[in-house]
Order: C-alpha cells, then sequence, then structure tokens
C-alpha cells in the first residue's frame, strides 16, 4: 500500500526508514532520497514512526 503517492513510497519503504534509525517523516523523505510534496501522507508517517516506538518500548519491558 502508497503512504505516499507524490513519491511513490510504499509502507515498506516508509518501514525500512524506520528500520534504519528514521525518527521524523523528514528522515524518511532524506532516507528514500525525496522530498515532501503536498504532505498528506505525514500523518500516516508518523503514526508509523510512533507505533514503531511502541512496539520497541513494550519489548524492552
Amino acid at each position: 500500500m502508497y503512504v505516499c503517492n507524490c513519491n511513490g513510497l510504499r509502507q515498506r519503504d516508509v518501514a525500512r526508514a524506520i528500520e534504519a534509525g528514521a525518527t521524523r517523516p523528514a528522515d524518511v523523505f532524506q532516507r528514500n532520497q525525496c522530498a515532501a510534496q503536498c504532505a498528506k501522507c505525514v500523518c500516516e508517517m508518523r503514526q508509523m514512526i510512533q507505533d514503531s516506538r511502541d512496539t520497541f518500548a513494550l519489548a524492552a519491558e
């Protein structure tokens, strides 16, 4: 499924960026060598980053 239609970023692209250390949408764009255009995807990216943080926090307990 596409997260960013403007840049053709899929969920797996965003997930890989997060796994590589992206902590904000700007990092996701940078790791995928693109830039935000319409920014409709930023909220979904933020949610994916937060979900990843929550998962790691639970795993650390």
